[in-house]
C-alpha cells in the first residue's frame, strides 16, 4: 500500500517574492519580477531584462561581503561554502522549515532527506579557475569545487541542516526540480522516507544566463513588462531569473499526527522523453504527452479530472508552439481546463524552474486561485485552443497538473490535489 504525499512547507526567494505572502500577492496581482539588469547595459549585450531578486546583494565573488536580509543569520563557516544561489536556497530552507513548524529532531533523523537541482554556479567557477591559474593551485579556494559545480546545493545544505537521509542532486536541466519533486515523492509514498525536502535554486546572473544568448534562446525585448510572453504570436524568447525555492514533502500520516499544515498533496507524477533533439522540444510534444499520461495514471485520474495546467512555457517561439500541441492531445479543446504559464511575471529559472511552480501551484490550490498568464497582448492562433486566462481567476482548482521540459527532451508532469 503506497503512503500519501502532501505539501506541509514552502520556503520562496523569487524574483516576485521573498515570501509565501509575498509570493501570493504577486501571483494574484500578476505582479511582474523583471527588471533592466544593469550587468547586461553594455550596447553589445542584445539581452537585456532578467528576473531579479530583490533584497540581496550577492554580485562580490567574496561571500562574506554579499548584503542580504536581517532575519536570515548565515554562520561564516557554512557562507564561504555558498553560491549566490546557495545563500538563495539556504534562506528559502529556513522559511519552508519555520511554515512546516519543524524541530530540529523533525529536519535531523534517518526518516528526513533532501533532494536538490541546480546548475551549479558558472560565475563562481569561473572565478575561482581565474584565480587558481593566476595563483597557482596552493592560493586556490579550498572551497572552490563545493561552492560551484552542480552538486553544490546537496553538499552544503546536507551539511547545514544535518540531513541524515536520503540525499542527491538532480541535473536534467529545465526539467531538474521537478524530478527532484517526483523522486521525493517516490521515496516518501514507497515508505523509504517520511519527510524530504525539495530545494531548487539558481544563481539567475550574467553568467549562468548570458550563454543562452548566444544560443538564441533568450528575448532581446527593452521592456520588462512585455520581454517575457508566453502564447504571445510575438514572443521571442525566454527570460531568465535566479533564486532559491523549498518545498516540503511529508508522509500524509506523519504531517496529520503532528498537526501540520497541508497545503496539497501530491497525487502522483509521471516523465517521459522526446529522444528527438539535444536542444530542441519534440515539435508535436511527444515527450510532454507521454509524461502526462504517465502522470494521469500515476494519479489515478483522467484528463477530464483536472482543472488547472500550470505550463512549462517559457515564451520561446518553438516551445510553447509544442507543448501546446501536447495538451490539445492529451486534454483536448477543454475550455474548462485552464492553463497559464507564471513565468510571465517571474522569467524562467531553468533548474529552479519545477519546484517554484509546484509550489505556486499548492499555493492556488490553497488559497484558492488560478493564476492568470500575463502580458499577452495577441494570443497566437496556435494556442487558441487552449483556455489561457490573462487575469487571475478567483476559483479553487482541485486537482492541478504541473509541466517542465529539459534539454534532450526530459519532460515531467507533476499531479496536485486539493485536501479537504
Amino acid at each position: 500500500m503506497q503512503n500519501n504525499v502532501v505539501i506541509t512547507g514552502l520556503g520562496f526567494i523569487t524574483s516576485i517574492g521573498n515570501s509565501v505572502e509575498q509570493v501570493i500577492d504577486s501571483l494574484v496581482n500578476l505582479k511582474n519580477g523583471i527588471e533592466l539588469y544593469e550587468p547586461f547595459a553594455d550596447e553589445k549585450i542584445p539581452v537585456k531584462c532578467v528576473g531579479t531578486v530583490k533584497d540581496f546583494d550577492v554580485s562580490s565573488t567574496d561571500p562574506e561581503d554579499w548584503v542580504y536580509p536581517s532575519e536570515y543569520q548565515v554562520r561564516r563557516d557554512v557562507l564561504r561554502g555558498l553560491a549566490p544561489h546557495g545563500l538563495y536556497a539556504y534562506c528559502a530552507m529556513k522559511q519552508a522549515i519555520a511554515d512546516a513548524k519543524l524541530s530540529d529532531a523533525e529536519v535531523s533523523n534517518v526518516s528526513t532527506g533532501l533532494y536538490t537541482a541546480s546548475a551549479g554556479s558558472t560565475g563562481m567557477l569561473y572565478h575561482n579557475m581565474q584565480r587558481l591559474d593566476k595563483h597557482g593551485v596552493l592560493r586556490a579556494n579550498p572551497l572552490g569545487i563545493v561552492c560551484s559545480i552542480a552538486g553544490t546545493l546537496s553538499f552544503n545544505l546536507v551539511s547545514a541542516f544535518k540531513i541524515k537521509g536520503s540525499s542527491c542532486g538532480f541535473v536534467s536541466a529545465c526539467a531538474s526540480s521537478s524530478h527532484a519533486t517526483g523522486f521525493a515523492f517516490d521515496e516518501i509514498a514507497s515508505g523509504r522516507q517520511d519527510r524530504m525536502f525539495v530545494v531548487g535554486g539558481e544563481d539567475g546572473d550574467y553568467r549562468t544566463l548570458l550563454p543562452f544568448a548566444g544560443m538564441r534562446a533568450l528575448s532581446t525585448s527593452k521592456d520588462p513588462n512585455t520581454a517575457s510572453r508566453p502564447f504571445d504570436k510575438n514572443r521571442d524568447g525566454f527570460v531568465g531569473c535566479g533564486g532559491g525555492v523549498v518545498m516540503v514533502l511529508e508522509n500524509e500520516k506523519v504531517a496529520r499526527e503532528r498537526g501540520a499544515k497541508i497545503y496539497a498533496r501530491i497525487r502522483g507524477w509521471g516523465q517521459a522523453s522526446d529522444g528527438y533533439n539535444v536542444a530542441i522540444p519534440h515539435p508535436s510534444g511527444e515527450g510532454v504527452i507521454n509524461a502526462s499520461n504517465m502522470a494521469l495514471k500515476s494519479a489515478g485520474i483522467t484528463a477530464d479530472d483536472v482543472d488547472y495546467i500550470n505550463a512549462h512555457a517559457t515564451s520561446t517561439p518553438i516551445g510553447d508552439a509544442a507543448e501546446t500541441k501536447a495538451i490539445v492531445a492529451v486534454f483536448g479543446e477543454n475550455k474548462k481546463l485552464k492553463v497559464s504559464s507564471t513565468k510571465a511575471i517571474t522569467g524562467h529559472g531553468l533548474s529552479l524552474a519545477g519546484v517554484m511552480e509546484a509550489g505556486f501551484c499548492a499555493l492556488a490550490i490553497d488559497r484558492g486561485f488560478t493564476p492568470g498568464s500575463a502580458h499577452i497582448e495577441n494570443l497566437d492562433e496556435r494556442m487558441q485552443a487552449l483556455n489561457i486566462p490573462t487575469e487571475t481567476k478567483f476559483d479553487s482548482p482541485k486537482i492541478v497538473m504541473s509541466l517542465s521540459s529539459g534539454f534532450g527532451g526530459a519532460n515531467t508532469a507533476i499531479v496536485m490535489e486539493k485536501v479537504d
